[in-house]
């Protein structure tokens, strides 16, 4: 454990910007590693250094740890925060850093390991009689996987066991579709995470996924933040979060979160985390995964702890103790964040890209955005479609979606299709207002969700609008016509 004198991010984008915030705050120069596609990207301006790193493509570059540690020898970085994704919870990268004397912000290396992996998280959660959802993984069914999974029941979920976000996840509801579920999970497991490793568990009808934010110190203190809602999901993606989860009896908050403490402390948990459940209908609830570093959601629960999450990660990398205890964690009103992305929704989702003609971001009372973009720059399809993330604060829920609304009223972006006006419409829905949340929300409400058809009097304004746009329409209409336009300023 030492003091950190100069923090290297190993990532880009909004993250990036987000932890150069912090180290700013706390005095401790920030430098980023920015592969050409981001040479122009707010996170480079805002950095004291920027050490430009290469690949055979942009993610490539990132995922290069020996260019990364590099880059710190280059600047005399004693630290590295990898945000998330990339390297974020690769077990070998921390162990490389722990071996060339640099600070991981971050878990234990064996710790990462251990959680990283689904299958082997959830033995370990079954040896210590946690909650878990009945499942089978491979490695312990080998070639009578699939019949093994048939014991299981329908309808089942197939799961790469190396990875997250819903890659490598299907449903599947009919024994006849098993084994072509199993070889597609495997495929796209394969191809993201570089493992074919799968495993199967009951799926859970219509669950709502709750998630704990936990903080744990080397002395031996774990906190938990928290609870957030992340049930609003497109293909398996969150896309909407909240903390405080609505309507969640007090009784089963706190026993989630106590859960999530013991796991914690089971493991033998260093720095930010987070425990995932999966919430039945009847309130049943069961580990899902560890989270071994920090999530996208984060903001909302600082918006309602008041606590910056990135200085106290920072804290206990350099071995503080945690400066507070469980009793002084209050929540204070309501958070949520919506994820502003580069996608059509209403063309399942697809992402993107083109250049940010306009690019102007909501402000305003209790708003908060984390972005990493900037009008000019073009959206690729190298990364994740994700633009920004707009975070709003009220004293009860009905004000931050009141104030939810307003944000994305107030967002303006051109050039791209994005999800604003989507968001909307979930914000509004009577279902979320009620708070009648569930992973399998947005399926549920589809046509709910569309948008509404244009009146006449619409189509008409976009139609003129259209027209008056289109040279080929107004040079006839409203320029001078030969000979006349020759004629200069004469008049009669």
């Amino acid at each position: 454990m030492k003091n950190i004198s100069k923090v290297l991010i190993a990532n880009r984008g909004e993250i990036a910007c987000r932890i150069l915030r912090s180290l700013d705050r706390l005095g401790i120069p920030g430098v980023v590693v920015y592969h050409g596609a981001d040479a122009d990207s707010p996170a480079v301006r805002m950095a004291t250094e920027a050490v430009e790193i290469d690949g055979s493509n942009p993610v490539a570059a990132y995922l290069d740890a020996v260019q990364i540690i590099e880059a710190c020898r280059q600047t005399g970085a004693d630290a590295i925060h990898p945000g998330f994704g990339f390297l974020a919870e690769n077990a070998g990268f921390a162990k490389r850093l722990g071996e060339e004397g640099i600070t991981f912000i971050g878990p234990l290396p064996e710790t990462i390991e251990l959680m990283g992996n689904k299958v082997a998280a959830r033995a370990f959660c079954i040896e210590n009689d946690f909650p878990v959802v009945p499942s089978v993984t491979e490695a312990d069914a080998g070639k009578d996987f699939a019949e093994h999974a048939r014991g299981i029941g329908f309808p089942l979920l197939i799961k790469a066991a190396a990875g997250g976000g819903g890659k490598g996840m299907h449903i599947v509801r009919e024994i006849d579709d098993l084994e072509q579920a199993i070889q597609l999970a495997k495929g796209e497991a394969l191809r993201a995470f570089g493992s074919d490793e799968v495993y199967a568990e009951r799926y859970v009808e219509q669950p709502r996924h709750i998630e704990v934010q936990v903080l744990a110190d080397h002395h031996g203190n774990v906190l938990h933040l928290g609870e957030r809602e992340c049930s609003i999901q497109r293909r398996f993606q969150k896309i909407i979060e909240e903390s405080p989860a609505p309507g969640l009896p007090p009784q089963l908050r706190e026993r989630i979160c106590a859960i999530a403490v013991e796991i914690t402390q089971k493991v033998n948990y260093r720095n930010a985390g987070t425990v995932e459940f999966i919430l039945a209908p009847d309130n049943e609830f069961y580990f899902l995964e560890m989270n071994t570093r920090l999530q996208v959601e984060h903001p909302v629960t600082e918006m309602v702890t008041g606590l910056d999450l990135v200085e106290l990660q920072i804290r206990v990398a350099q071995g503080e103790t945690l400066s507070l205890n469980q009793g002084q964690v209050q929540a204070k009103g309501h958070a949520i964040e919506l994820r502003l992305y580069a996608e059509d929704p209403e063309n399942d989702f697809l992402p993107a890209t083109g250049p940010l003609l306009a690019y102007r971001m909501p402000v305003g009372e209790s708003v908060r955005v984390e972005n990493g973009f900037a009008e000019g720059m073009t959206v690729s399809s190298a990364f994740d479609p994700m633009l920004a993330k707009l975070i709003v604060h009220g004293r009860d829920r009905g004000q931050a979606i009141g104030r939810g609304l307003t944000a994305l009223k107030d967002t303006l972006v051109l050039g791209v299709i994005t999800n604003a006006n989507y968001l909307a419409r979930i914000l509004s829905h009577p279902a979320y207002v009620a708070g009648q949340l569930h992973t399998g929300f947005i399926p549920q409400h589809a046509k709910d969700l569309n948008p509404p058809a244009l009146s006449e009097e619409e189509r008409n304004l976009l139609l003129a609008a259209a027209a008056l746009s289109n040279r080929e329409f107004t040079d006839p209409a409203f320029q001078v016509p030969e000979p006349y336009k020759f004629l200069g300023n004469w008049r009669n």
